[in-house]
């Protein structure tokens, strides 16, 4: 008797552990019925695939000292050629893929747990202190140069790991959370402007005369009617997290020599832009160029499919 009444609800469980992956699913192919939208996921899945198959491909060590193949160029065992230390150029691409896709998934995780957090409080509690004080922290936090911001973590923590007691936090760790707070103030503002929106909805209104409080009518009610347009903004902002620690690594101050970075890498390609070595600084600025493009890509097919007036009323795009 027990095991025909728990069989339901075993059942039950396992539709409510599909559904999300169902729902992922389904998203993905409407991705993919857009044009933009299956452009942007080729590009962003290969990227992906390369970066989580490097230690399984049979590429040269991205840390490989040959100078006897110095500056060789692309083709034969090489396929897009050597750099100035004779380091294979298609395999520092491939391990710098890794750190570059992490940081700039990771930075925006933050930026949208942070930002979800503060919108949501400020939005709700409009008209009162809790939205003047967060808000007025976002517009500080904003009004902060990102360089500025570089200079002072690595004043204060320098450029190698960091010792926070039993923790040994490496230089990709500060960079995450350098650049994901620095995501927070725009995502805040996105998140604050549909939540006081919502807060006012007639159907917030009627969960307070039943009584529920406030974290349950944020968490139940009015985050899950926030989160398609800030997943939209949040898509883009990935590219942006991959040109930002780039940028650092260019100047220094982001991933650390001798791991592979595009940064990096094409900082130490200067002196070789408009030689005849081009492959040095091509295929670096290229890697940057088509991950930015594909994750923007995603984010304007995701505007398209997840915005009901342009889904039924316009063509695919």
């Amino acid at each position: 008797m027990r095991s025909t009444e728990t069989a339901p609800a075993a059942k039950a469980a396992g539709a409510r552990r599909s559904r999300p992956l169902s729902a992922l699913a389904d998203l993905v192919r409407r991705l993919a019925g857009t044009r933009i939208g299956l452009v942007g996921l080729v590009i962003v899945g290969l990227l992906c695939l390369a970066a989580l198959s490097a230690p399984w491909l049979p590429l040269h060590d991205p840390l490989d000292l040959m100078m006897e193949h110095r500056l060789e160029p692309p083709g034969g065992s090489f396929l897009l050629g050597t750099d100035e230390m004779g380091r294979d150029i298609f395999a520092r691409l491939v391990w710098g893929a890794r750190g570059s896709l992490m940081i700039g998934v990771l930075t925006v995780a933050i930026g949208l747990l942070g930002g979800l957090l503060v919108g949501t409080l400020s939005g709700y509690y409009s008209g009162t202190l809790v939205e003047s004080v967060l808000l007025g922290l976002m517009d500080i936090f904003a009004a902060i140069p990102l360089l500025v911001w570089a200079i002072a973590i690595v004043g204060i923590f320098g450029t190698g790991p960091v010792q926070l007691g039993p923790l040994l936090l490496p230089n990709e760790a500060k960079i995450i959370l350098l650049v994901g707070m620095l995501f927070i103030p725009g995502l805040a503002r996105v998140a604050h402007g549909l939540a006081l929106a919502e807060a006012k909805a007639d159907y917030v209104a009627a969960r307070r005369l039943q009584g529920a409080g406030a974290w349950s009518i944020m968490t139940s009610d009015i985050l899950p009617n926030i989160l398609s347009p800030i997943f939209v903004q949040a898509s883009v902002l990935i590219g942006i997290g991959i040109i930002i620690e780039a940028s650092l690594s260019f100047i220094g101050l982001g991933v650390q020599p001798p791991t592979p970075s595009w940064g990096g890498m094409l900082a130490d390609a200067r002196s070789l832009a408009f030689s005849d070595e081009w492959w040095v600084a091509t295929w670096p600025g290229l890697a940057i160029f088509l991950a930015v493009i594909g994750f923007n890509l995603v984010g304007d097919a995701l505007r398209t499919v997840l915005d009901p007036r342009r889904r039924d009323g316009g063509p695919a795009l």
